[in-house]
């Protein structure tokens, strides 16, 4: 991915989850939600993406919605925990 790229963050609600296509592959931040709760229990980014700051925008937007959505926050993925402190 060169620095005039994009990163775009989807998100794709009846799977639970935000994604970042891109080169061909997926990066992904999964959650569960239970009423108000909302538990993000899942960030992958495939190795040819690491480095690139693809993991932390996806937890910053999937944070964000949450936020917006009045949803009790969780996190059972340590990736995601590091933003909740």
């Amino acid at each position: 991915m060169s620095n005039q790229d994009v990163i775009t963050v989807a998100h794709q609600a009846e799977q639970h989850r935000f994604v970042v296509n891109t080169q061909g592959v997926e990066a992904v931040l999964e959650y569960h939600l239970a009423g108000q709760d909302i538990d993000f229990h899942r960030t992958f980014v495939p190795p040819v993406l690491r480095g690139q700051g693809i993991a932390e925008k996806l937890v910053r937007t999937g944070l964000a919605w949450a936020k917006s959505e009045d949803f009790h926050i969780n996190a059972s993925c340590s990736y995601v925990v590091k933003f909740l402190r």
